[in-house]
């Protein structure tokens, strides 16, 4: 990834991040977009004092800010190489008790902000040779989880949104895929065991359903981004990666 150009949504914290830091590990030069400026600070702070990276304050769900954010990298290093949509939220609500606030914020971020950046992103994809885009759906992308419609419907869109871009990108070598973790440790996992009555009680039933006995972390998941964003991975397009500990098998 020596000199590539990588474009990170969500990328202060999670997921995001930890393929921030793998990716400047390898060479590229890296740009978080995020919502909150002082943790998107933080975080250049943290991975490398702002040397070959930097931040962008970005919400994705207002195109006018992807295009912008898509134009600070291009208009900071140059080129951009790779998209990584990391940016989502989650929600548990049942079906009956969905409001459209809820809708609008789930969809937008999930679903529209991963669609814009795409849009405004592909212009620059297609001046560089071995660009891709990776989007970050999940396990409830591929199969239905109880309690979470809204939730898997987002990320159902993203996962075919993936594939059928893939499919538009191939006739000017860009390559399209997402990974579709399960339970990963981040800070908004953390946060949902924090809500319930005994945290060890719900770490232990959110382990129990996976073959492996764990959930994963937020660098396996980045390093399966990292891969697919990767030319290691280059026969690779329009895939939907599972990173689930066997969740979906």
């Amino acid at each position: 990834m020596e000199g590539k150009v990588v474009l990170i949504t969500g990328g202060t914290s999670g997921i995001g991040l930890a393929a921030a830091r793998q990716f400047l590990q390898r060479g590229a030069e890296v740009v978080l977009a995020g919502r909150n400026a002082d943790r998107g600070q933080a975080a250049v702070r943290e991975l490398d004092g702002g040397r070959h990276s930097f931040f962008q304050t970005a919400d994705v769900r207002e195109p006018a800010a992807c295009q912008a954010a898509v134009q600070a990298a291009v208009g900071h290093f140059g080129r951009l190489d790779v998209l990584v949509n990391s940016a989502g939220v989650y929600c548990e609500q049942a079906a009956e008790a969905l409001t459209e606030e809820r809708y609008a914020a789930v969809m937008d971020t999930n679903v529209k902000g991963t669609m814009f950046m795409a849009r405004y992103a592909l212009p620059e994809l297609k001046k560089q040779l071995g660009s891709s885009i990776v989007n970050v759906a999940s396990d409830a992308g591929l199969q239905g989880n109880y309690g979470c419609s809204l939730y898997c419907a987002s990320k159902g869109a993203v996962t075919l949104f993936t594939k059928a871009l893939a499919l538009e990108a191939a006739a000017s070598q860009i390559r399209v895929n997402c990974v579709c973790p399960g339970d990963i440790a981040t800070p908004l996992t953390e946060a949902q065991l924090r809500a319930e009555p005994s945290y060890e009680e719900a770490l232990q039933a959110m382990r129990s359903v996976y073959p492996l006995g764990r959930i994963g972390t937020a660098e396996e998941a980045a390093a399966v981004i990292v891969f697919l964003a990767s030319p290691a991975a280059s026969f690779v397009t329009g895939a939907a990666w599972s990173v689930d500990g066997g969740i979906t098998a």
